[in-house]
């Protein structure tokens, strides 16, 4: 588990940092030579649809999204998890459908290819789909290990120590 949690976590963040690149490359090519790296755009645009539905995937499974929990502070153990399990099956109901929807436009793109260099959008839609489906595996495991008793919130630490070889 702490390997696929750490996986989804460095492809999220692999991509964030592939958008800073190509953003910032941009701007210097722009500003020093008055040129653009072609389809900086479209590629900025499908680098971050990768990286978001990365992210949603690690933020879902952590409960790390903005949330409010006035209701749920005032709640005892048994209820804050029902709450908890609740709040993840109703994550899992909207993402497994919309991981489906992603699937089916990665299966319509056809021969949609980006404005410059005309690289296949299949690719990047693709991807961005595998992370849709992650996030909704991992939608579901959450409710299963809440429901369960154990709190996702501690293999946080466990990432980062098996990242860093702890």
């Amino acid at each position: 588990m702490k390997r696929l949690l750490s996986a989804t976590e460095t492809i999220a963040a692999v991509f964030l940092l592939l958008i800073a690149l190509l953003t910032s490359g941009n701007v210097i090519l722009r500003d020093l030579f008055g040129q653009t790296v072609p389809d900086w755009f479209d590629g900025s645009r499908l680098l971050l649809g990768i990286a978001m539905f990365w992210g949603i995937s690690i933020a879902t499974y952590r409960a790390g999204h903005i949330c409010v929990d006035a209701v749920w502070e005032m709640m005892n153990t048994t209820n804050r998890r029902r709450i908890d399990v609740l709040a993840s099956l109703l994550t899992l109901a909207f993402l497994a459908p919309l991981a489906w929807m992603i699937w089916v436009k990665v299966g319509n793109t056809g021969t949609q290819a980006t404005s410059d260099l005309r690289l296949p959008m299949i690719w990047f839609y693709a991807v961005a789909a595998a992370g849709a489906v992650v996030a909704a595996l991992l939608a579901a495991l959450r409710a299963f290990e809440v429901a369960r008793g154990h709190d996702p919130h501690d293999d946080l630490d466990d990432v980062g120590e098996a990242r860093h070889g702890s």
